[in-house]
Parts: structure tokens; C-alpha cells; sequence
């Protein structure tokens, strides 16, 4: 009695290892794409930083351009 015991519970620590095993290989599957989509972010944030520094930059020069045109534009009543 107690052999088939021990069968039964093994077959049911087989399934229980085999369930544990498939949740592990999803949970490695899923840190590998979370891997992956962090370095696409990353990088997203990078270009996107230089491309706010540009920005930046053209908006100041276009200040000075501005500042010089309203610099040379005569005055009220001449």
C-alpha cells in the first residue's frame, strides 16, 4: 500500500516539477523581451534627449536672429 502511495505522489511531484519548470522557462522567456524592450527604450530616450538639445540650441539661436532683427528695425516715429 504504501508503494502505490508513493507512485501516485510521484507522479504528482512530476507534474508539479513540469508545471514549475514551464512557469520558469515563461518567466525567463519574459525577462529576456523585458531585456530587450528596455534597451530599445534607452536608447528612444538618448535620441530623444539630443533631439531636445537641438531644439533647444535652434530655439536660442532663433532668439538672437530675432533679437538682431528687432535690433535694426527703426524706431517708433522716424
Amino acid at each position: 500500500m504504501t508503494t502505490l502511495i508513493f507512485l501516485k505522489d510521484n507522479g504528482l511531484m512530476d507534474a508539479d516539477l513540469n508545471s514549475l519548470e514551464e512557469r520558469v522557462n515563461k518567466l525567463i522567456a519574459l525577462c529576456g523581451q523585458l531585456r530587450d524592450e528596455n534597451q530599445s527604450l534607452r536608447q528612444e530616450v538618448t535620441r530623444l534627449h539630443q533631439e531636445s538639445q537641438s531644439l533647444k540650441l535652434n530655439m536660442a539661436q532663433a532668439g538672437v536672429q530675432l533679437e538682431r532683427l528687432l535690433a535694426a528695425l527703426p524706431e517708433e516715429g522716424q
